[in-house]
């Protein structure tokens, strides 16, 4: 169980400095991050960071695919891991 906790918490640490870096991209003119990369991050279990960061930093947030995207996969993923954990625990499992 502590190891899915670590996970989660490198992936939205890692999903955080990817959405940091295509911030600092968008304002020197480097290479950007592709939106598709930002959702991978979210999409393994970064959403929370990814999330998080684009409010603090206001970067991205008037992309309603971002806005409304972010927070349904977390919600989806959310659901999946009290799905699972219902099934594991109902079956002696846990």
């Amino acid at each position: 169980m502590q190891g899915v906790i670590y996970y989660f918490i490198a992936v939205s640490v890692i999903g955080a400095a990817v959405c940091l870096y295509d911030k600092g991209a968008a304002a020197h003119g480097w290479a950007r991050v592709p939106e598709r990369t930002l959702f991978f991050w979210a999409l393994v279990g970064g959403g929370p960071g990814v999330y998080l960061t684009m409010l603090l930093i206001r970067h991205k947030t008037l992309h309603r695919s971002f806005m409304i995207g972010i927070p349904a996969i977390m919600i989806l993923q959310i659901v999946i891991i009290a799905g699972i954990y219902n099934i594991l625990y109902t079956r002696g499992l846990l």
